[in-house]
């Protein structure tokens, strides 16, 4: 079965382009930048096992910052791995090697290999797998070993990595003697299924269906939902300490409210969301591409449909952000999406509009329909790649649509919960497997494009070797240049996404009457491809559109987008701004103008938007006695000032100074 994290390397970017420059810069500055922040953090020694005075410090509750620090290891790993691939580092490569002789080092005699509960509680192992993060550990543990394996061809790491599955068999599963548990912070699911996909372990494949089919079970342990009866094992208590859950005795921050076929809408912690869909979703695509079948691939489907469904159009921001609540970094109620935390939220995690971009290529295999890649562009273009900066040093964890001043628009080198930064290091690295799925079998092979940019794929199909080039400026032009080398007996079949924002508005060159578009591709047969090796495509909508959230949201605002791109304005291009925007507004109809324009020490060069809006006054009026009622019709808003405005893509915010102040959506005027 196909997954981006092993056929990357069949992509080649071969030619100038936004992604291409990211992954440059990610593989020549981030990795080693993250290196060091491993190092200087105490991170790199983890494996080691040696003592660390930080492991002393309990403050943090339930989860110290050393608990998962195997993940954010794992993690580097991963993306290192990918990134050596392509451009090989001797530094890195030693690195890597380095840590990978560590892990087998801290593996116990039992099997058991997570650094916390070895050094720090070892007598708590398997106390809290709510809370504690020892299944999340090893499935990133997992994902490291198999990129490990698959760059330097060797077992050094799936050795430890399938023992360690063999044993936390013996502790969970369904038999009357094991825990009936399954991942607090799910991944460990679809690293499982990865990890049978490559090696055939069964255990894997069993473990991470239980983990699918037990989650949200109302009796799951002696009565109990597993998570009620974990708690009360440990006699936790409301009056001894603190609840580290917004609702007591609830579970739907786990997504464990309720078992998966049942559950309604998308809740919770949003990361942790994201990557049990995905688990749930490369269940089923094991099945439907015959790898191992599944009897609930039905069920499970229609699940994911709704909630997939419920998140886009109820609970994602319009730059494919997505958790709205601070208070558990996750989902609120349909249709609550405030811009900023002076608003009432808005945390928008990297991490999970990655999880995101992964769900969406999961599902791309069970239904092939351009509404999965259009919100996987969406997310890559605005909600990922703001979380990096230009110079490839420095991230952010939360993606506000808003500024303010208690959450200025800012970036930081590192986090104490560091997920975000090596995640979009090894979703940059493992890139070329997200921008087309392709495949075949006899003499019948085909491409399904789901992004566009300049790289090319080869691959085989029984004997027969296959490549199909594309050249293209996007995201800035929707130009496409294509073209395929294929033996004259294979019959190839290309289909190519039509972004829903293009309106259907496309020119195919040389035309073809027959070609049929179907769920947002274009299909063009082996009749069209045999006769036309070179062929170019025209996507229109690239000129500047309003947007807006929906309007029970409440949100009265309009955001300027174009092409897969959503605009936002900054201090630094509009000086005289000193309140975050807030009261600045925009109207439909307003005139907006484009400028090409380039950042000097960075050479990055991008497409700003110009318009004019205004600004409102509120008139509290003096008269007025203050505390009287909540509401007063003397109140008034009048339009005081006309203001010049200057739009830049979201992602290159907080890159070029200024004094923090940023807003993507604008008063509708």
């Amino acid at each position: 079965m196909s997954h981006p994290q092993t056929l990357f390397a069949q992509t080649e970017f071969h030619g100038a382009s936004m992604l291409r420059t990211r992954r440059t810069t990610i593989a020549r500055t981030t990795v080693k930048a993250q290196l060091q922040k491993l190092k200087d953090t105490g991170r790199y020694q983890c494996f080691s096992l040696k003592w660390q005075p930080i492991y002393e410090d309990r403050s943090r509750w339930p989860c110290p910052a050393p608990m998962y620090w195997d993940s954010d290891v794992a993690k580097w790993i991963e993306g290192a791995c990918y990134l050596l691939s392509e451009e090989y580092d001797a530094e890195v490569d030693a690195a890597v090697r380095e840590i990978a002789n560590m892990i087998r080092g801290a593996q116990q005699e039992d099997g058991y290999l997570n650094t916390w509960f070895t050094i720090a509680e070892p007598e708590k192992r398997w106390t809290n797998i709510r809370d504690q993060h020892e299944l999340y550990n090893a499935g990133h543990l997992i994902e490291a070993a198999l990129a490990h394996s698959n760059y330097y061809k060797n077992n050094l790491l799936i050795e430890p990595i399938e023992k360690y599955v063999k044993y936390i068999c013996t502790v969970i599963g369904p038999g009357p003697d094991k825990k009936h548990a399954y991942p607090g912070h799910p991944e460990t699911e679809l690293a499982l299924l990865r990890l049978y996909t490559a090696t055939g372990n069964k255990d894997a494949y069993e473990l991470a269906k239980f983990f699918v089919e037990e989650r949200g079970n109302p009796t799951g342990q002696d009565g109990l939902p597993y998570y009620d009866w974990e708690r009360r094992q440990r006699g936790d208590s409301p009056w001894k300490r603190s609840d580290s859950y917004q609702m007591h005795n609830s579970n739907w921050y786990n997504q464990a409210h309720a078992p998966i076929l049942e559950q309604k809408s998308v809740e919770g912690h949003a990361v942790r969301a994201m990557y049990l869909l995905t688990g749930v979703a490369d269940l089923l695509c094991l099945d439907e591409l015959g790898v191992k079948s599944y009897a609930h691939k039905g069920e499970y489907f229609e699940a994911l449909c709704r909630l997939w469904n419920n998140m886009v159009d109820k609970k994602m921001y319009l730059t494919g952000g997505i958790g709205s609540m601070w208070q558990w970094e996750g989902f609120g109620i349909d249709y609550f999406l405030p811009q900023g935390s002076e608003e009432g939220g808005c945390y928008n995690e990297t991490c999970a509009s990655i999880g995101v971009i992964m769900l969406a290529e999961r599902l791309l295999h069970l239904d092939l329909n351009s509404k999965y890649a259009d919100i996987m562009e969406l997310c890559l273009y605005n909600a990922v790649m703001t979380g990096l900066s230009l110079e490839g040093t420095a991230f952010t964890y939360v993606n506000q649509l808003a500024s303010s001043d208690a959450d200025r628009n800012r970036r930081e080198d590192w986090f104490d919960t560091s997920c975000c930064p090596p995640n979009v290091m090894r979703l940059f690295g493992s890139l070329g497997g997200y921008l087309w799925d392709y495949g075949g079998s006899g003499k019948d092979a085909y491409v399904n494009v789901h992004l566009y940019t300049t790289a090319k794929v080869t691959f085989q199909v029984e004997d027969q070797q296959i490549i199909l080039e594309q050249k293209s400026n996007w995201p800035w032009e929707g130009n496409m240049l294509f073209q395929l080398q294929a033996p004259t007996s294979t019959n190839t079949t290309i289909r190519l996404r039509i972004p829903s924002w293009a309106r259907m508005s496309f020119t195919l060159t040389p035309s073809y009457k027959p070609a049929k578009v179907e769920k947002g591709y274009l299909v063009l047969p082996p009749a069209y491809t045999s006769a036309n090796g070179a062929f170019s495509i025209q996507i229109n909508g690239f000129q500047p559109r309003f947007i807006s959230p929906h309007p029970y949201t409440n949100q009265n605002t309009l955001t300027l987008a174009r092409g897969p791109l959503i605009y936002c304005v900054e201090d630094v291009d509009n000086a005289w701004e000193q309140d975050h925007f807030r009261n600045v507004g925009i109207k439909s109809d307003s005139e907006v103008t484009e400028q090409e324009e380039e950042i000097g020490q960075t050479g990055e060069r991008y497409i700003a938007l110009r318009s004019v809006g205004w600004i409102r006054e509120i008139d509290d009026r003096a008269e007025s006695e203050a505390g009287v009622e909540p509401g007063s019709s003397l109140r008034q808003t009048v339009l005081v000032e006309q203001k010049e405005l200057t739009f830049v893509p979201y992602y290159l915010r907080a890159n070029r100074g200024g004094k923090g102040h940023m807003r993507v959506g604008l008063l509708r005027q």
